[in-house]
Order: C-alpha cells, then sequence, then structure tokens
C-alpha cells in the first residue's frame, strides 16, 4: 500500500511523452485514461542574467527540470513553460529592468494567466495540478493562485499544489553543497554567479557563454551579477539539479497522497 501511495496509481502507465506540447490532443486524452491525471505547470520568467547566460535561464531551466520530475513521477505531463512573469516596474524601469530584454508583466496579469491555465486541466481531466517556480520573486503568488483554487475545487475531484520545495531545493541546501566543494558565498552567489550558472552548465550548457565569465565577475552586479560565475562547473550544478528533482519528487507524491486520505 505504501508503495502505491508513494507512486501513484497501480494502473498509472507514463505517458509516451511528458511534454504538452509535443503531444496531439488524442494523446493526451489516451494518457488521461491511462491514468497521467498530474500535470506541472512549470513557471520561468525572461530576465537578464549578466554577459554569460541568457535571458531565457529561467525557462530552459524549468522545462528541463520539470521534464525530469515528470519521468519520475511516472504519471505526468509538463504544461508549456511560463516565461511572461513580474520582474518589477517597467516604468520607471527596476531592478532586472534596468537591463535590455527582460520583460515585467503586473503581478494581477500573472496570477490571472496561471489560474486560467490550472482551470482549463481542469476541465480536461487533470486532477492534480502542480505549480513550480525557478524564479524566488513570484513564489508568494504562486501559492496564493494554488490557495485560491482550492477554495473554488473545495467539492470537486480537481486540486492545485504550490511545490515550494522546487525553489528552496536551489536555495539553501544547494548552497550548502557548494560551500562542502569549497566555494565562498561570495563566489556562490544570489544571481547569475557560481550556483546559478553551474545548475545552467548542468541542465543546458548552451545557455552559457563561458568566454563572459571573467567580464560578469568584474562587472559584479553593474552588468547585472550578483556572484561570481568563474568557478562554475557541470559537476557542481548537478548537485543542485539532483536535489531540486528528488525533493520535487518527494513534496509532490506527498501532496498528491495527502488529499486521498
Amino acid at each position: 500500500m505504501l508503495a502505491l501511495v508513494l507512486n501513484g496509481p497501480a494502473h498509472a502507465a507514463p505517458p509516451a511523452h511528458v511534454f504538452l506540447e509535443e503531444m496531439t490532443s488524442p494523446e493526451v486524452g489516451e494518457a488521461l485514461r491511462g491514468g497521467a491525471t498530474t500535470i506541472i505547470i512549470p513557471v520561468g520568467g525572461t530576465e537578464q542574467n549578466g554577459p554569460h547566460m541568457t535571458l531565457g535561464k529561467h525557462n530552459v531551466r524549468v522545462k528541463l527540470l520539470a521534464g525530469r520530475i515528470a519521468l519520475a513521477l511516472g504519471n505526468a505531463i509538463v504544461a508549456p513553460v511560463v516565461a511572461y512573469v513580474p520582474e518589477g516596474s517597467i516604468t520607471p524601469p527596476r531592478a532586472h529592468m534596468r537591463f535590455a530584454g527582460t520583460i515585467s508583466i503586473p503581478d494581477e496579469a500573472f496570477k490571472s494567466l496561471l489560474d486560467a491555465s490550472a482551470r482549463s486541466f481542469a476541465q480536461h481531466g487533470f486532477t492534480d495540478i502542480v505549480l513550480i517556480g525557478d524564479h524566488g520573486g513570484y513564489q508568494a503568488q504562486l501559492a496564493a493562485v494554488a490557495a485560491r483554487l482550492n477554495r473554488d475545487w473545495a467539492h470537486t475531484p480537481a486540486r492545485a499544489h504550490f511545490i515550494a520545495e522546487y525553489y528552496l531545493a536551489a536555495d539553501k541546501p544547494y548552497a550548502d553543497a557548494l560551500r562542502a566543494q569549497g566555494l565562498s558565498a561570495a563566489q556562490i552567489g544570489t544571481h547569475a554567479g557560481a550556483a546559478d550558472t553551474s545548475l545552467m552548465l548542468a541542465v543546458d550548457p548552451t545557455q552559457v557563454h563561458t568566454g563572459q565569465l571573467a567580464a560578469a565577475a568584474e562587472g559584479g552586479t553593474r552588468v547585472g551579477v550578483a556572484g561570481d560565475p568563474r568557478p562554475a562547473t557541470a559537476q557542481l550544478g548537478q548537485l543542485g539539479a539532483e536535489r531540486i528533482v528528488s525533493d520535487s519528487v518527494a513534496a509532490i507524491r506527498k501532496a498528491v497522497a495527502a488529499r486521498h486520505r
């Protein structure tokens, strides 16, 4: 019984594809009938990441990690990435909006987008709608959207699950693992430093321009970097990727199992 609770229904077979946008409508219907009733909505963001990482860092990263999470769950599908998120004031520009290419939308527009997306999936028969976010700035909004959906869905089979563990795993546990490897807090950083860059190298190294690492470190906050990306490696990043996937899978299984008790 414990195995069934942790791993989902016994009849659920892994869908042939895990990314919704790569499936046809009949394939989605077949996956639902086969027990793939969990859908992960991955939230990224389009923001500057210094001279050495692409603007789509969050989008690329959350899609690929969500895919790994879905494969581990065995009964989940990944929705298209939400790439438009709140990034602060547009006029006057603040924070990341001070750098070319960053996109910001209002909080209410962001929450409405997530709300309508989740309701669309519930209408199609998904019963567990999972929200994960790769960016720290909108975690509270994800929690608020999930809470509102669950109030509205109290007498329906559908539930929304905000999985804070996805982002939390990339924060302190990952930083602790990097410190254990000899990196300093100044190198690890909080944005586009060694931690952020290593994680990107582990997930998709094509998004990192390694020839610009020195410029990023020397420019610091002036070029949008808080940390030193020069010690970054894919091996270090794998420490974070593995923790994010394992913690997220465990949290999703726990959340889904809790509502069936």
